[in-house]
């Protein structure tokens, strides 16, 4: 494999590299042309699987997209395929069978073109005589849209850090207790949403692994955020009750209440200690009972995907209670790594009641926070809870396990030098494959947008140019060794629209930085908002933009959860970080950047002034 990378030439590099998509050249935020060099080209190539035996020989396409009310559409044919009438079959979401039969056609290569009406959804294609079938999504164009937004209302609602949340009942950290609470108040506020933090599953055996942003799973729930006192049959369970009612327990509560910061670790230790109890109590119910009957259909619902979750989280936290250093799977022994090998098949026998143990962790943070979305329909808020969906997952978490084979495993995924970090950024998350996500039915992707849109009325797509672009960076290279690679937008944002359309979830795309024009027309067309905040909106003088300057369909914040709070801003502590680090903006002084600073905060009091 590294042989045939390195006999290759600069122009053969190019030519394989646009064939996987990957881009050698890109221009920055300051309009400089920055060519991809031939050993990062190389790097990538081999994280693209372009070296490896093809593992798809097919005539038909992996997908298809279908627009909305068509009574017609066109598959692409490989070349060469047979000019005789073919006999194809549509087998469709709801299992319903098409059949039918067509001549293939040329137009700009060879096609067949299909006369047959779609409903929304997922279907699939096969054709005789041809190998492979095709995955046809059909869907509508935009997405959701709220009826007061629809109608030109602006909404205003909170945005919060969920483990940030203070209360003299929680234990230490925000839980779906406290966000029940909190919307019922910003409902009678007039506030139509309160936004979120991923609330993506993270690492149970390690809590300090704690950004929201570098989770196990986007599929799953952060577990952390139970409130154990609102588990069904707590007041029942003599132990647990007994337990967190005793004065060491209360003072451990009180302790972790009163810390500056959150205590991630003495926090999970605290509720698994009592999670535990709960959990012995629970198995002790009789099939009949209601909430046994609930949990059993939870598990049947969640299916596979649940077990593989509830499974990954047992193993690794008795894999690194014998040895700290397996940390993520890859770290693992090798018998252990395979999903399916014998190893992971025994301990899953073996250890059954501890993945029960995790899957009714899921099922609890899942009852409460449906239970928090059903408080802000019952106090009227009009949009509900604005979740975030993270731009991918940690390289040893669940869903990097469970879709190995989806995973540019070698590469990571950041962004290119700009004005906020000359360095550029590596965020050491994994990059799934364009090439693997269509063949598999973008099912990584379906999986983590119905999980995220379930309970909410609004989902933030964080770095939306993941759906048009990503910026990978080769494994051991730098932020500036990167390119971008394309990603199959057509289907990701038709994936988008149905969904949202499905959950009545409206769709809001992170779109700063560095981010083409075609993307915020994509945007506009599909209905996906824009992200605009107010530290970035001023016109050419630096004044900041009054309300009836930004667009229409936009969400409007003051910052974000990777720039500075606005006291934080206020008082410049982000240009005292930036100095320690040694990264301040274009080589400047600390007083240029202060002196700016303060001008900056001028012109703010200035805007705030103005009668709008």
């Amino acid at each position: 494999m590294t042989d045939a990378a390195a006999e290759l030439g600069d122009d053969d590099l190019r030519r394989l590299c646009e064939a996987h998509g990957i881009e050698t050249a890109y221009d920055d935020i300051w309009g400089n042309r920055h060519e991809i060099s031939p050993e990062a080209m190389r790097a990538l190539l081999r994280d693209m699987g372009a070296f490896e035996p093809a593992q798809r020989s097919s005539a038909l396409p992996p997908y298809v997209v279908v627009e909305e009310g068509a009574s017609a559409f066109c598959v692409p044919l490989a070349p060469g395929t047979e000019r005789q009438r073919l006999h194809w079959r549509v087998q469709d979401e709801a299992g319903h069978a098409h059949v039918g039969q067509a001549q293939p056609c040329e137009g700009g290569g060879a096609h067949l073109r299909i006369q047959l009406a779609l409903p929304w959804g997922y279907h699939r294609l096969t054709v005789e005589g041809l190998p492979g079938s095709t995955l046809l999504i059909c869907a509508p164009q935009r997405c959701h849209e709220a009826s007061a937004v629809a109608e030109g209302g602006r909404l205003w609602g909170m945005a919060v850090q969920l483990y940030g949340l203070r209360s003299p009942r929680n234990w230490g950290m925000g839980d779906f207790g406290d966000l029940r609470q909190l919307v019922v108040q910003a409902a009678g506020e007039g506030a139509a949403f309160v936004g979120l933090n991923p609330l993506h599953a993270l690492f149970p055996h390690n809590p300090a692994h704690a950004s929201p942003y570098s989770p196990s799973s986007r599929a799953w729930l952060n577990v952390m955020y139970i409130d154990v006192e609102a588990v069904p049959g707590f007041e029942d369970c003599d132990a647990a009750r007994q337990l967190v009612r005793s004065p060491a327990f209360q003072q451990r509560l009180a302790a972790l209440r009163a810390a500056q910061l959150v205590d991630h670790a003495g926090v999970w230790a605290a509720k698994h200690e009592v999670l535990q109890l709960l959990f012995a109590d629970f198995q002790a119910r009789g099939a009949a009972d209601a909430l046994m009957q609930d949990f059993r259909r939870f598990c049947d619902e969640g299916g596979q995907a649940l077990q593989a979750q509830a499974l990954f989280d047992a193993l690794q936290a008795h894999l690194h209670a014998q040895d700290p250093a397996h940390w993520g799977w890859p770290a693992w022994p090798a018998d252990w790594r395979d999903r399916d090998g014998p190893q992971v098949r025994a301990f899953e026998r073996e250890h059954a009641g501890r993945v029960a143990y995790f899957q009714y962790l899921q099922w609890l943070a899942a009852r409460q926070l449906a239970a928090a979305a059903q408080a802000c329909s019952a106090a009227g808020m009009v949009i509900g809870l604005y979740l975030d969906l993270a731009v991918s997952v940690d390289r040893g978490g669940a869903d990097s396990w469970r879709h190995a084979d989806c995973f540019a495993s070698g590469a990571s995924v950041g962004a290119p030098p700009d004005l906020l970090n000359q360095q550029g950024q590596d965020w050491g998350l994994l990059p799934l494959r364009p090439d693997r996500l269509a063949e598999g039915g973008f099912a990584p992707f379906v999986e983590a947008l119905r999980a995220n849109m379930r309970c909410a009325g609004a989902l933030r797509i964080d770095h939306v140019m993941m759906l048009m672009r990503l910026f990978w960076i080769p494994g051991g290279g730098r932020a500036a060794d990167g390119a971008y690679v394309r990603y199959p937008c057509d289907a990701l944002f038709a994936i988008l629209a149905l969904e949202s359309r499905r959950h009545r979830c409206m769709v809001v795309g992170e779109d700063l930085g560095t981010v083409p024009d075609e993307m915020r027309a994509a945007m506009r067309r599909h209905g996906v908002l824009s992200y605009r905040l107010l530290y970035f909106e001023r016109d050419a003088q630096g004044a900041y933009l009054p309300p009836q300057h930004y667009p229409r369909e936009a969400v409007v914040a003051l910052s974000t959860h990777d720039l500075p709070t606005l006291a934080g801003w206020w008082s410049a502590a982000d240009i005292h970080a930036q100095d320690a680090l040694g990264q301040l903006p274009g080589g400047q002084a600390l007083d240029e950047r202060l002196a700016q600073r303060a001008q900056e905060r001028e012109r703010l009091a200035e805007a705030l002034g103005r009668p709008v």
